[in-house]
């Protein structure tokens, strides 16, 4: 066998009063796609960013040899002269600056220190179509939902000389065709010549890509998998993550279904930039109490246009249609009327939009209903900790204790804090936008049970995800979504991941 392209040995990474990495190994063959598996806070991510010096040499103790070269990167650009480029979970993008300009930021093209944009636009658009993302190179990148902004990391990625390319959980704002498009590229670059590196939780797509799969848990390497020798499939890798066997994806479940409680009809929504673009067009659907209620779509469907719409007008210009909660109509012009009329959105973008990352577990979960813990004219602090530790205790966040910086916990218990946050508004209906993107399969078991429980309670809960067997085990019933239109509802029996995507595809072909 060829020499490795990359040799990690004996990485022990501390951060104080931490140690994320002890004693882990990885090897990396030329030209594999190689996954990394492991739950939230295994030390995946600590692993990459030693790699590619975000922690730089000299903070971890170890040896890495790349490309036949022990290397000692000072910091990210080092390493991608080498040719490691690393994609983040979070996305490093500048919303404000247009796709080209994000591609190319730092990699100019220019000479004597004038851009040449008619180049770096013709260049972005060549690199686009490699990615399958149809935007115009001058689009600034706000404008686009997280699983575009994605498309254009990789894009990124690409405009540089790489030969090792590391993605950081690629496809996890990724519907189910824009997914497997991803992976046909990273098929595509390792025919030409580029090593990869893919951490994700989505086990079905490593058991579908992966050469060899290595397992990381509590900082430790388990072992590595040889997936062309076969014998590997998810329950195996589970297995070597979590340590045990999880013989159900989803807590059981007997739903307590209640009268009609929410009801939306005729909304239609226009773009916010484009007041003559229809985003959602004579939309209908409802909610009824202790109800599980589910949409599915493709990227670009209007999934989260619709949920934020509906949140107190978030999201679009010219919104027509009716809103009745419990028989009554609403009249929600702000965020503020929503969550006081008794609706809550968790936002598929939780370090965006649904944490402030210089805040604390107890600050973070009081935010949006501060007024339910003022005595006068201040917080009572007391009752502040008292109620974030009742939350901390019942949800299983993982942190010792509520003062805890949010930026520090996994994204797993990060999730558990953004619905703690909408739990404490006491709402009738919890709009959850990708619940479980970027989480493991042990968090995702968790967070199931507790959108189970909040049901149980008598609300109503709509559920958009991306996985549609997520929305198959977790849902009572099932909307499909394509190009702004809802064209089917399904009940739990009637629904399957052929008949979901035919409608979520009806109004394309």
């Amino acid at each position: 066998m060829a020499q490795p392209i990359l040799e990690m040995r004996s990485i022990t990474k501390e951060f104080p009063g931490v140690k994320a990495l002890t004693d882990v190994n990885l090897t990396v063959h030329p030209l594999e796609i190689h996954a990394i598996c492991g739950e939230n806070g295994a030390g995946k991510s600590t692993l990459m960013k030693v790699l590619s010096g975000v922690h730089p040499h000299g903070s971890y103790t170890g040896t890495i040899t790349f490309d036949g070269h022990e290397v000692t990167f000072r910091d990210i650009r080092h390493s991608e002269a080498a040719g490691i480029v690393i994609i983040h979970q979070e996305l490093a993008l500048i919303p404000e600056l247009s796709i080209a300009e994000n591609i190319f930021l730092g990699n100019e093209n220019a000479q004597r220190g004038v851009i040449n944009w008619d180049a770096t636009n013709r260049r972005a658009i060549d690199l686009l179509a490699r990615v399958g993302l149809r935007e115009n190179p001058l689009t600034p990148v706000k404008h686009l939902g997280i699983g575009k902004q994605q498309l254009v990391e990789i894009a990124k990625a690409l405009s540089r000389d790489v030969k090792l390319l590391i993605l950081d959980e690629p496809t996890a704002a990724l519907n189910d065709d824009d997914a497997q498009h991803l992976l046909g590229l990273l098929k595509e670059l390792q025919r030409k010549g580029i090593t990869s590196i893919m951490i994700s939780h989505k086990l079905n797509e490593i058991e579908q890509i992966a050469d060899r799969i290595t397992i990381l848990r509590d900082g430790r390497t388990i072992e590595t998998l040889d997936v062309t020798e076969g014998d590997v499939d998810e329950d195996r890798i589970i297995r070597g993550m979590v340590g045990r066997d999880l013989e159900h994806r989803f807590p059981d479940h007997t739903p307590q279904i209640g009268d009609v409680l929410l009801e939306v009809e005729g909304w239609t929504v226009m773009h916010p930039h484009d007041h003559e673009r229809t985003v959602i067009d004579d939309a209908a659907l409802q909610v009824r109490r202790g109800e599980i209620v589910g949409i599915a779509g493709l990227m670009g469907a209007g999934r989260t246009e619709l949920a934020r719409s509906i949140f107190g007008r978030s999201y679009g210009s010219r919104i027509q249609g009716s809103l009745r909660l419990e028989g009554k109509e609403l009249t929600l012009k702000t965020v503020a009327d929503a969550i006081d009329a008794g609706l809550a959105y968790v936002s598929e973008d939780r370090k965006s939009l649904g944490l402030n990352l210089l805040d604390d577990i107890k600050t973070s979960i009081s935010s949006a209903k501060l007024d339910k813990l003022v005595t006068g004219l201040t917080v009572d602090e007391n009752r502040e900790v008292l109620v974030a530790e009742t939350y901390r205790r019942d949800l299983a966040i993982k942190a010792p204790s509520v003062a805890a910086g949010v930026a520090k916990l996994s994204g797993g218990n990060q999730q558990k804090v953004v619905l703690s946050k909408w739990m404490f508004t006491d709402p009738k209906v919890l709009i959850l936008d990708e619940p479980t993107r970027g989480i493991d399969v042990g968090a995702k078991f968790e967070i199931y049970g507790i959108i189970q429980q909040l049901a149980d309670q008598g609300r109503g809960v709509i559920v958009i995800s991306s996985e549609l067997p997520e929305l198959l085990g977790l849902c009572d019933r099932i909307y499909t979504l394509a190009e702004g239109r809802i064209t089917h509802e399904f009940s739990h029996e009637e629904a399957s991941q052929e008949a979901l995507m035919r409608h979520m595809t009806s109004h394309t072909r």
